[in-house]
């Protein structure tokens, strides 16, 4: 009996690039949780600090350099994680997130009590990089996960559709429905003329339709420069465009080709600078391509919801993203190919104070269901 007290006093979090939300998270464990250990590769500074019990257990940190250093990284955090778990944390508890995303299948070996938060998808997110269902890796991976699901003690995931794509391996039951929330509480609406962003980069008397975040292979961010391009003569609109990524090169010359006055590219911004950047936003932009649309969410969103920002996503019907926007009436979901219908959209928010205002009044009332106390959640 002494034993299963002290196996129940102890929680490994394991997470290989940790950011607010695993921050967050782990902290939360200490209302239940005597010891609260981090399996991390890298740990992003974060509005709130990592609570100073929690013991940190390094691994390699994850690189996004390139596809093979991705693949690396993860292999060897992997092969790291068994290796701790195996021999230094026997009696606890495991909550393994999707960063490696083969982290959890290390429980096929294990007999650790865990439960898995799910980011992203798997292996259904592989369909990004050519792996097709029909494959046998993408099969191994399937049946595995029917497996461990079943075995797992929860599994988390962040919103209804996601819910539904995992329910091909395990029971709904089984399933819990977290909600992401922003990276910050300075996080609010802001007036440009007293916001020092905007006036440090030229964007004092612009409309800003603002895309913040990786510019990636996920992202369908090709349809910004489309529009940017059939607002060409709107002098007043300016396309931001903020963050790195393997698609930013190509976007660039296609504003050069195309002659676009329009748009301005911005490497990643300093943390203390989001909540400026953000407030920028007349008109936020948010993307998944396809194969992504139920697989995940992207986190800008609720960033986005906390500065009052419209929402444009250029996303598929049936993702958590068209859901979002006709849940609140913040914004409106476009096909990658509807062009005109952003443009048109994007248009009337530009003339239309109004109706700005009423987007933008629902996406703040909307924030308040996405709060860091979600993270309290996770606790089962």
């Amino acid at each position: 009996m002494l034993i299963e007290e002290i196996m129940e006093d102890n929680v490994v979090i394991v997470n290989q690039s940790t950011g607010y939300l695993t921050i967050d998270i782990v902290n939360a464990y200490f209302l239940r949780y005597k010891q609260v250990v981090l399996i991390a590769g890298s740990i992003k500074k974060a509005e709130r600090e990592l609570d100073a019990r929690v013991k940190v257990d390094r691994i390699i940190a994850y690189d996004r350099g390139s596809g093979l250093k991705r693949v690396y990284t993860w292999l060897f955090g992997t092969l790291c994680i068994f290796v701790k778990l195996l021999f230094k944390y026997r009696g606890y508890k495991i909550v393994y997130v999707t960063n490696p995303p083969m982290g959890y299948l290390l429980s096929l070996l294990l007999c650790n009590k865990f439960s898995i938060i799910v980011y992203d998808i798997y292996p259904e997110i592989l369909r990004n990089v050519g792996i097709k269902e029909s494959s046998l890796f993408y099969k191994w991976w399937a049946r595995c996960n029917k497996i461990l699901f079943r075995k797992a003690e929860c599994v988390y995931t962040l919103s209804q559709g996601m819910k539904e794509e995992l329910s091909k391996y395990v029971e709904v039951s089984k399933i819990k429905i977290v909600c992401n929330w922003p990276a910050s509480e300075q996080l609010k609406p802001l007036a440009k003329n007293k916001n020092g962003f905007v006036l440090n980069n030229g964007l004092a008397g612009k409309f800003v339709v603002l895309y913040s975040g990786n510019i990636g292979y996920t992202h369908n961010v090709e349809a910004i420069i489309e529009i940017a391009n059939q607002l060409r003569g709107c002098e007043d609109i300016c396309f931001l465009l903020i963050g790195e990524g393997k698609k930013k090169e190509l976007l660039q010359n296609t504003a050069a080709e195309y002659g676009l006055n329009n748009c301005k590219f911005m490497t990643w911004q300093p943390s203390e600078i989001l909540p400026y950047s953000l407030a920028a936003a007349d008109v936020g932009v948010v993307t998944l391509n396809d194969e992504t649309a139920t697989a995940s969410v992207p986190s800008k969103t609720y960033n986005l919801l906390a500065v009052g920002a419209p929402l444009l996503c250029v996303a598929p019907k049936k993702s958590e993203l068209s859901g979002l926007v006709s849940t609140y009436h913040n914004g409106k979901c476009f096909d990658k190919n509807d062009i005109t219908g952003m443009a048109d959209f994007v248009m009337q928010l530009y003339k239309d104070s109004a109706y700005r205002s009423r987007l933008s009044l629902n996406s703040l009332n909307a924030s308040k269901n996405f709060t860091y106390k979600n993270a309290e959640l996770y606790i089962d």
